[in-house]
């Protein structure tokens, strides 16, 4: 009776064992700061030394980005450069010795310079000339060269120069008087692909022969193209078209007779194509629903070769060793950081060489983003990218951020975002809206924005919004906007045109007065200004009228809700006197305003010490006006941080 009572007893409390809940994440989950956040290293780059055993990369591990170079096998980082101001950004070891290129511009200007790391550690600037903006294209089949772009003759067109190995001499290749844009350059050196922007959506493209000076147009129809590489053998130059279709898709030309193959088509935009030194594999990048699919064809099976694979990782980006036997990749998602493997081709093996996440942070804790789609006012199906909080719940509503790319014409896409991860762990759920005239989802919805800004493509906004706000977990009442570029633009449309949809709004170097940027742009971007002109309008036409209606800096009389402006002194693209202008204008209302101005940055903060301010300062005015934790504090003064 005894032994049937202590088996009863067992039972019982390996039941309730049983029943024990086992913690969620929201339970166990931690909140991190934001510098515990920018801790995460972000690497880019990944040239393969002559010998193979080391690659070149870039780091922000410093606060800033440097050059640094780390073995093909495993091991620790060791830096090349040492900046404390300007980001280096390495482009690639020299193909037979160790020297090394990178590039920089001061402090976010978008001016950069090629510069050469010389063996002993001493450096040199390539391409010194004051104001001039230099862009390294492509190393020479021979690898006794390399091309690369400069307007130092002309601050609007980029001419293309051939610099010499040896001597370290440039020479000019193609002048370029017509505002073309290079995309490629023949093996023999003989040949050169052009296009010319027609408007955002079309393009033209041509071949034009050095020897000949000859120009020929690739494109029978008005489409979008773009070109990619020649083979290996120059007999052929393939290019990305939507001529009849919604979709790009790759072509084939056949140098000797002009005559047009399609080489490759999904059912997503083919986004990039290229050949590996030796011509042995062809690399290709579609664009499927926000995310890279990489695949990689053996030219002369063509047959796709099996790509490593890294447990709910996403490959994102793949580069070659240039005798083919190694491949380097990089493997993240929207929940992680991108880390860099070496794969070697002949023996299948894969090395991890980064651990990019900040160990303080439990993987667990960042949040997978979902790809959904919701209905606009009109019927149209609208994607988007969602991040909801773990610990978002009925019992526990969260308040809620629409996010809207730059652009106009921008993508939000399934990758890795510490700005994104920290306002989700802070318990903001965060929409990242592909309002029509976004790419990615078919010309024609890309031109669906055009010449309507602010209008229709808000209104998707403001579903994107009344979405969210019929979502479990999260409250409806406690809806915000945010962008930068054009989604800061976007942000300030909300704020004056839409004054009561939005709750607070968060405007991140956004264009507030269309006149003065689309008059103000770098001249470089002159190639392509007759293209945006085409989509936006020409302000020096009777288009200023409308230009003037859907800018908000004219209209601040109508917002009223919370704002917090963050800019770049050095911003090339919207100038300093947008965001000064718009929050002037602003607080004239006594609408609470707050201003965050850096003196080191341009269009897009890099530093980590000012991404830091940044994000806290924004995470700070979210948590008082739209979370309504703590009290309203006296707003930041114009004037740097």
């Amino acid at each position: 009776m005894k032994k049937i009572i202590a088996i009863a007893a067992i039972a019982l409390i390996w039941s309730c064992k049983k029943e024990e809940k086992t913690p969620s994440i929201a339970e166990t989950m931690k909140t991190y700061t934001i510098g515990q956040m920018m801790d995460n290293e972000a690497i880019g780059g990944g040239s393969f030394s002559p010998d193979k055993s080391k690659l070149l990369i870039s780091s922000n591990r410093s606060g800033i980005y440097n050059m640094y170079t780390i073995p093909s096998t495993g091991g620790e980082m060791v830096p090349v450069t040492q900046s404390d101001s300007s980001s280096v950004y390495s482009i690639s070891y020299f193909p037979k010795d160790e020297r090394m290129l990178f590039r920089m511009d001061n402090n976010g200007d978008e001016i950069f310079h090629i510069f050469v790391m010389e063996t002993d550690g001493t450096h040199k600037d390539l391409t010194p000339e004051e104001g001039a903006r230099s862009l390294f294209y492509q190393w020479s089949q021979d690898r006794a060269s390399f091309f690369y772009g400069s307007n130092k003759r002309d601050k609007r067109f980029m001419d293309l120069y051939e610099m010499d190995l040896g001597t370290m001499e440039p020479k000019l290749v193609y002048q370029n008087e017509d505002g073309y844009d290079v995309s490629a350059i023949s093996p023999d050196k003989k040949f050169v692909s052009l296009s010319k922007s027609i408007n955002t959506n079309d393009s033209d493209l041509f071949l034009y022969n050095l020897e000949t000076k000859e120009l020929t147009k690739i494109n029978e129809t008005q489409s979008g193209n773009s070109g990619q590489d020649f083979s290996h053998d120059g007999s052929a130059f393939y290019y990305t078209t939507d001529d009849g279709s919604e979709f790009a898709y790759l072509m084939k030309y056949k140098m000797e007779d002009g005559s047009h193959e399609k080489a490759m088509a999904r059912d997503w935009d083919i986004v990039g194509s290229y050949f590996t030194h030796n011509g042995t594999y062809q690399v290709t990048y579609i664009n499927e629903d926000a995310k890279s699919t990489i695949e990689v064809m053996e030219v002369a099976t063509g047959k796709n070769i099996d790509l490593p694979t890294v447990e709910n990782m996403e490959i994102t980006s793949v580069s070659f060793s240039d005798d083919e036997t190694m491949m380097r990749f990089y493997a993240g998602g929207s929940f992680t950081p991108s880390n860099l493997y070496v794969y070697n081709l002949e023996t299948k093996e894969q090395t991890k060489l980064t651990d990019v996440l900040n160990p303080e942070i439990q993987a667990q804790d960042l949040v997978k983003a979902e790809v959904i789609r919701f209905k606009s006012f009109d019927g149209l199906e609208i994607p988007a990218i969602y991040y909801k909080p773990h610990q978002a719940s009925t019992e526990n509503p969260v308040p809620a951020l629409v996010w809207v790319h730059g652009g106009p014409g921008g993508q939000s896409t399934q990758n890795f975002s510490a700005f994104i991860q920290y306002l989700v762990n802070h318990g903001y759920a965060v929409l990242a809206v592909n309002n029509r005239g976004s790419s990615g989802y078919g010309k024609s919805f890309y031109q669906m924005d055009d010449l309507n800004h602010g209008d229709k493509d808000l209104k998707d906004c403001v579903e994107g919004k009344n979405w969210l706000a019929q979502q479990p977990g999260i409250d409806g009442e406690k809806i915000g906007i945010i962008g930068g570029s054009y989604g800061g633009y976007m942000t300030m449309a909300a704020l004056t045109y839409a004054p009561e949809e939005f709750d607070v709004g968060v405007n991140l170097f956004g264009v507030t007065n269309w006149i003065r940027t689309l008059k103000s742009i770098p001249p470089w971007w002159e190639s392509f200004k007759d293209a945006l002109y085409k989509e936006l309008g020409d302000p020096y036409s009777a288009d200023s009228v409308r230009l003037k209606q859907i800018s908000p800096l004219f209209h601040t009389d109508k917002v009223t809700k919370p704002l917090i402006v963050l800019q770049g002194s050095q911003d090339p693209r919207v100038l300093q006197a947008e965001s000064d202008e718009i929050v002037a204008g602003v607080r004239k209302n006594g609408a609470p305003v707050e201003y965050v101005l850096f003196e080191d940055e341009g269009h897009g903060f890099v530093k980590k010490e000012n991404q830091i301010t940044a994000y806290s300062k924004i995470l700070e005015f979210l948590d008082v006006y739209l979370k309504g934790e703590g009290e309203e504090g006296t707003p930041i003064k114009d004037g740097n941080l």
